[in-house]
């Protein structure tokens, strides 16, 4: 009897057919994404989107973002818990295209791995689907690739992007801000996915398993570390249209932190005065901070401290903007205003990611409560 044939492929390391069970297990999760905008469903070589929907905007402008998670993924891969990155991915995509006041139309993702885990990729999947349901966001489409021998078996990244669109005389920016407007921060859930790198290097050094529990956190450290991303998206779509022009640029804080982020989408001249003492940062600032025996402050260009968002807001929409964010579940308060003078004496922060923005510091103590 003739042995049955070798696939060379396999034998390298890339089994086809576990990328097709993996597509099998995801494919209702990315359906559901799917509204009647989405032609064509799973599978195909390139996602279809039907964009006549665009012909009822007098001017539209298409919005486009790409990023990845970061090592917060290697946390995931050392407890084994894959569902929640997903939604980090979303958050981190999805949510730097409401920044401009656009609304996402559609999102696509890439899975790199050392081998492919079915269940594992579908959790991942699954975590991005039900993100991108909940910013209304169709799925539609993406890649999973099988890189044995540049990756480990139990190791992956992802990355997406996403488009979205907005009507060109409804952009937010710079040029909206007004002097005198309020900046009002919208709470954290925490980490969000940035600094991970800095989070690693202080978990390892002290010691700590990600299996350890936490006992400030009541759960164990690896849980702890994975909360995952708020999705800001749909509710601050919902607060533009409410204040009707009363919100003027928003900034995403995620790498750089605070003052960079918000220095970004300031015009240039102005500045603004972040007030530490408005606030609290969350537990898990204050736990890695000491622990790294080292201060909040010192972290402020890596981490986002407890604000998610930050929301330049005409100065009689900011009461109304802060009860609106409020019946969303997001806490939200005022932390400076913009001057367009001239500004106080000493450092601040001007610009960031190649803009030449506004200038941005914080001042005083954190509070304690």
């Amino acid at each position: 009897m003739a042995a049955s044939p070798t696939n060379p492929y396999s034998e390298a390391g890339v089994d086809t057919a576990a990328g097709d069970l993996a597509v099998e297990l995801m494919k209702s999760s990315v359906r559901a994404t799917h509204g009647p905008e989405v032609l064509g469903g799973v599978g195909g070589f390139a996602g279809l989107f039907d964009a006549s929907a665009l012909l009822g905007y007098r001017r539209p402008l298409l919005a486009s973002s790409t990023d990845g998670v970061g090592t917060k993924v290697a946390i995931a891969q050392a407890i084994d818990k894959h569902d929640t990155i997903g939604q980090d991915l979303v958050g981190m995509v999805v949510d730097d295209i409401v920044v401009v006041g656009a609304k996402p139309l559609f999102m696509t993702d890439y899975i790199a791995c050392g081998k492919v885990v079915p269940q594992r990729i579908a959790d991942i999947v699954r975590g991005i689907a039900e993100a991108c349901s909940a910013t209304g966001t169709a799925l539609v489409g993406g890649e999973t690739a099988e890189h044995p021998g540049l990756l480990g078996p139990r190791d992956y990244d992802v990355a997406g992007a996403a488009t979205g669109v907005v009507e060109a005389d409804a952009i937010l920016g710079a040029e909206r801000v007004q002097d005198g407007d309020v900046v009002l921060a919208v709470q954290s859930s925490g980490l969000h996915s940035n600094g991970y790198s800095l989070v690693r290097h202080i978990v390892t050094g002290a010691g700590i398993s990600y299996a350890d529990t936490a006992a400030d956190f009541g759960t164990t450290w690896g849980e702890a570390l994975l909360e995952p991303t708020r999705l800001y998206t749909l509710p601050l779509l919902r607060l533009i249209d409410a204040l009707g022009g009363g919100v003027h640029a928003l900034s995403h804080v995620t790498g750089g932190g605070i003052a960079a982020n918000l220095a970004r989408v300031l015009p240039q001249g102005t500045w603004a005065e972040v007030d530490r003492g408005t606030w609290s940062p969350s537990p898990v600032f204050r736990v890695l901070s000491d622990i790294a025996g080292s201060t909040l402050e010192s972290a402020e260009g890596t981490w986002n401290l407890g604000i998610g968002f930050l929301a330049v807001i005409a100065q009689d929409k900011k009461d109304a903007a802060i009860a609106a964010l409020a019946a969303e579940g997001m806490p939200a308060w005022q932390v400076a205003t913009v001057g367009f003078g001239a500004r106080p004496a000493g450092e601040f922060e001007q610009g960031a990611k190649g803009v030449d923005g506004g200038a941005v510091r914080l001042v005083g103590a954190y509070s304690s409560h």
